[in-house]
């Protein structure tokens, strides 16, 4: 197998590993503790995060993005990140450096808003809804509700004036409410959505799926009322709200590779940093198999142009006939790999085959129309730019 270059352009850090201070229901990295047995603590040494964001900023090109996640970040605690940037300054030799923080929201005060605005952090709150909606499955050590909390803390980011982005779970019970979710998180001020749908083993019966995981035609039925909302909001031709799959979707309308990996013909373009130094193909394949190396012994380059992670990427575009023929292969490839190994009833078949079919059904020809007004416009904005004007290519739809 020829072994495709990969530019290092991301890194997903977790920093506590596993360790969270809530217990939400779904959560499918709590067991990655199991891993890690030497300690019941997980949390990432000076040495391992110098040499990593060292690697991280010697080995990328001009621009790089690193996003902390968990288990919770936050419980690092505000220094580590304030050292973090000390470390990207010194390594960095005037990179642009993009940061995300993507957290429960529940440890979050002033003093982490006026950091996080100050550097200018993206920051991605998980929040699945309104109160009966986020508190149905996401509670803390006790079992009470985080919702309230959650909430306080997305209005006082937004008053600071913190870039945030919302990442609400697709469950059994929060499909419901497409309308209800859409017009709460518009309400809080969260314009930027991103939706996740839940597929995990049950861990009672590994033969099928958990019960709280999302049903194909639960999720497309979703997609189509969320896409219809978000395209009821449109002003002047333009969204004003985005939701990521959407916007991801609209890639290959105008001829461009998606930006989600879920969407690409292999996956692999980036890797994971346990808070060991342990290296991993994917945030959702955090398992012996699937280890490439330890950033204090491999180069973080190296592991991403591995044989390995060459494999772990090749096996995304196994798919079964009836995916090499369907007309929308080239815009969901099948949609995330593990997916299909979450649901071991038919691991071949993705399992989101029938909600891709039925969104792009509906959405198909409005996401034609509006792909043809795009390149239109940029071909405006290519004249202007020729004869004297500026040009940008993804100032007006694109996120």
């Amino acid at each position: 197998m020829a072994i495709k270059h990969r530019p290092l352009t991301s890194v997903l850090v977790k920093p506590t590993g596993p360790d969270c201070n809530l217990d939400c229901t779904y959560c499918f990295y709590l067991e990655k503790a199991d891993l890690f047995p030497e300690s019941r603590r997980h949390r990432m040494s000076d040495e391992v995060q110098e040499e990593m964001i060292r690697q991280v900023m010697q080995q990328s090109g001009n621009n790089v993005s690193i996003a902390w996640q968990g288990g919770e970040p936050t419980l690092m605690g505000l220094d580590f990140y304030k050292r973090a940037i000390e470390l990207e300054k010194k390594y960095g030799f005037g990179k642009t450096i993009g940061n995300g923080l993507q957290t429960n929201g529940t440890l979050l005060d002033p003093e982490w808003a006026e950091f996080l605005k100050k550097y200018d952090w993206l920051v991605g709150i998980s929040l699945d809804g309104p109160e009966h909606i986020h508190n149905h499955y996401r509670k803390d050590n006790a079992g009470k509700g985080t919702h309230q909390k959650v909430e306080e803390n997305v209005r006082m980011l937004l008053d600071s004036g913190v870039a945030v982005n919302v990442l609400a779970t697709l469950n059994d019970y929060s499909v419901q409410f497409p309308e209800e979710t859409y017009n709460y998180f518009k309400s809080l001020g969260l314009t930027w959505m991103q939706f996740i749908p839940i597929v995990e083993t049950d861990p009672r019966d590994p033969s099928k799926a958990a019960s709280y995981s999302l049903s194909a035609k639960a999720y497309g039925e979703f997609l189509v009322r969320m896409f219809d909302l978000w395209m009821a909001d449109f002003k002047n031709g333009q969204p004003t709200t985005q939701v990521r799959h959407f916007d991801s979707v609209f890639y290959p309308y105008v001829g461009l590779e998606a930006p989600e990996c879920t969407m690409h013909k292999e996956c692999g373009p980036y890797v994971v940093v346990e808070h060991n130094g342990n290296i991993y193909s994917c945030d959702f394949f955090v398992d012996p198999k699937w280890k490439l190396g330890n950033v204090m012994n491999n180069k973080i380059i190296t592991m991403l142009n591995s044989k390995k992670q060459q494999v772990f990427g090749a096996a995304k575009a196994i798919l079964p006939g009836e995916c090499r023929r369907c007309p929308w292969l080239t815009k969901c490839y099948g949609g995330c790999t593990k997916d299909r190994i979450k649901d071991p009833q038919d691991n071949r078949k993705p399992r989101f085959c029938l909600s891709y079919k039925m969104f792009f059904s509906h959405a198909d020809s409005r996401m034609t129309a509006l792909a043809t007004d795009w390149k239109r416009n940029q071909h405006d904005m290519q004249e202007r730019e020729r004869t004297g004007g500026t040009y940008n290519a993804f100032k007006d739809f694109i996120g």
